[in-house]
């Protein structure tokens, strides 16, 4: 049978940091939480509990609202680091 390969815990960086409020102005903090294609990457992928990463996806629409993230890439021409264009 084969062997389950076992990954190491994941831990909140937001708890650890004991963040309350997540700006949605702080670029550099949110890019962790999106994909290359600017998706919210889910909780099992970032280690965020469940209180923070609603904090996070909420602070991510608004950075898209105010064209801060944009809200889909062109799927042609795909960028090898996207966040080069995001100030």
């Amino acid at each position: 049978m084969a062997e389950r390969r076992k990954f190491k815990k994941r831990f909140c960086k937001y708890c650890e940091l004991k963040t309350d409020f997540i700006d949605y102005k702080d670029l550099a903090q949110l890019k962790f939480s999106l994909s290359e294609r600017f998706k919210i990457m889910p909780r099992r992928l970032t280690g965020n509990c469940k209180r923070h990463q609603e904090l996070v996806t909420i602070a991510i629409k608004r950075a898209r609202q105010t064209a801060l993230i944009p809200y889909i890439v062109d799927r042609k021409n795909v960028v090898e680091s996207p966040f080069e264009n995001v100030r």
